[in-house]
């Protein structure tokens, strides 16, 4: 019988006897031979990824490619891998999202944008690995968002897709700009506020949680104009203020000065008053995208992101036949004179701060206590993760977990159209009345009332106990999907793949959208 040796280890073993002279030898490698199993050996721990991230909002649109190193984990013989650099290979110009006289996107030019960026960056679709599509902002709402859609349809399998919702456009601009490393780093609450064409997004961080968001129809694009300063664009909201103000907007109209400066100084209060946390009246209150933010928690910092913060920080000065630059300028001058008694940060990153382009691949396994019920289809694909605040550090309630979740749901405008996975970090022992009222208050709040699959990734090792109590105790009507020992964090997507025979194990693909993270 063989002897056993630990996993990992090289074992040396006698010398080979071969040949007529049944003498010990050995056989030289070659250069050419140990070249080849170096890279073979890089190869199993190392990954590279070229990606591609592509941002369509109401005001603009741009993409970008980059080059993604991911490693394996070196402790306990880890299968997950992380990224341990990003290169950016190529950066489009900010295009004008364009529009049809109807106020449609027109899809065929965002297509020979997107085709032409192919070209100049000398890549070809057959070279991305992975990559994000984000609909943002007013595009969201446009009728041939579908159309959009298409253009990348051939590369479905390879692009995380999605439209972000307000709350979740907040997050992503807040992630994106660098604002949660901020706080995180810190220790200090900061404000983001995310101005682009069509609303303005906030999310309040707090220790590098996002602790409140709130989004409201102010852009700097929702009025446009040609050379001749006639009217070729008016959105809704500022149709909405216009008519509060006296002011007739119409298109091919040239307007005076002063109904527009009347129309900006409306907007930028409307902007301004938020940032002092004053309570949402009138106009404001009208604009509103959202339910109103909490102000018990105050900012010491504000940071601002989005197109109008070029304006904001001085990095742009050319006009595109707009009201950002000079919405941009009163709300520089509140600051200046005291009227926002805060500290304006800049975050590093302005009308690219959804830097959503370099989607990163790790691939973690699950299968030493996880449940899946009977009858449950895998692979998913395309789950997006949310986290509820949750927390288990303490006593808790049912009542308290289910409204936790309630928010976080809300927070990125889930629908019953789509699965999304609840991610959740465990904390404390195992016993069984704690994962009871954890799983009570999961029931109360998702359990019931939907066809798609309950879906849980938990970092501690009690899935399999929680999807036994949810399934067989508390008889949700869901097909319960519950796996552990995953890392996750918010605004990963995930793909469980199938069930491993004899294993008993599934495969967890996570594809993380990568923020800066200075």
């Amino acid at each position: 019988m063989q002897p056993m040796h630990p996993p990992g280890r090289f074992v040396a073993r006698a010398p080979l006897r071969a040949h007529d002279e049944d003498e010990p030898h050995f056989h030289e490698w070659s250069e050419e031979a140990k070249d080849e199993l170096a890279a073979t050996l890089w190869k199993v721990e190392n990954v590279e990824l070229t990606t591609v991230g592509i941002d369509i909002g109401s005001s603009t649109s741009h993409l970008m490619f980059a080059k993604v190193h991911l490693q394996r984990k070196t402790q306990q013989l880890s299968s997950q891998f992380v990224v341990v650099s990003r290169e950016i290979l190529w950066r489009s110009p900010i295009l004008l999202t364009p529009f049809l006289p109807d106020y449609t996107i027109d899809a065929e030019r965002l297509r020979a944008f997107v085709d032409e960026a192919y070209r100049s960056a000398g890549l070809a679709p057959r070279d991305i690995d992975s990559g994000a599509v984000i609909l943002t902002g007013e595009a969201i709402k446009r009728r041939n968002a579908q159309a959009i859609a298409q253009i990348f349809a051939s590369d479905a399998g390879k692009f995380v897709c999605a439209s972000a919702g307000h709350h979740l456009e907040c997050a992503l601009a807040a992630h994106g700009a660098g604002a949660t490393a901020l706080s995180r780093y810190t220790h200090r609450t900061v404000l983001n506020v995310d101005i682009g064409g069509g609303t303005t997004k906030f999310a309040l961080i707090r220790n590098g949680e996002i602790v409140g968001t709130c989004a409201v129809a102010v852009g700097g694009r929702l009025v446009a104009y040609d050379d001749d300063g006639s009217l070729t664009r008016i959105e809704d909201p500022a149709l909405q203020a216009a008519r509060a103000l006296g002011i007739d907007l119409r298109l091919g109209q040239r307007p005076d000065d002063g109904s527009l400066d009347r129309l900006v100084d409306a907007l930028s209060e409307i902007v301004i008053g938020m940032l002092r946390q004053q309570p949402a009246e009138g106009l404001a209150k009208e604009l509103l995208l959202t339910a109103p933010m909490d102000t018990e928690v105050k900012p010491h910092w504000i940071t601002f992101t989005g197109g109008v913060s070029e304006y904001v920080f001085g990095r742009e000065s050319a006009t595109f036949g707009d009201i950002a630059k000079p919405l941009a300028e009163r709300i520089v001058r509140a600051f200046a004179s005291g009227r926002v008694p805060l500290k304006m940060m800049d975050p590093g990153q302005g009308i690219r701060a959804t830097v959503i382009g370099a989607s990163q691949f790790t691939v973690q396994v699950s299968g030493k206590t996880i449940h899946l019920s009977d009858s449950t289809e895998l692979p998913v694909r395309n789950v997006p993760v949310v986290f509820p605040a949750l927390d288990l550090h303490r006593e808790f309630s049912a009542a308290s977990i289910a409204a936790a979740i309630g928010a976080a749901l809300e927070r990125v405008d889930a629908d019953d159209s789509l699965p999304i996975a609840l991610g959740i970090r465990w904390h404390g022992d195992p016993y069984y009345l704690r994962l009871r009222e954890l799983a009570e208050g999961i029931a109360k709040a998702v359990g019931f009332g939907s066809q798609l699959p309950l879906i849980l990734m938990v970092d501690g090792d009690v899935g399999e106990l929680l999807g036994h109590i949810l399934e067989h105790e508390l008889h949700v009507t869901r097909h319960i999907i519950s796996i552990d020992g995953i890392q996750l964090r918010e605004l990963d997507y995930v793909d469980i793949g199938n069930l491993m025979q004899p294993t008993g194990v599934v495969p967890v693909v996570i594809k993380s959208l990568l923020f800066p993270s200075h």
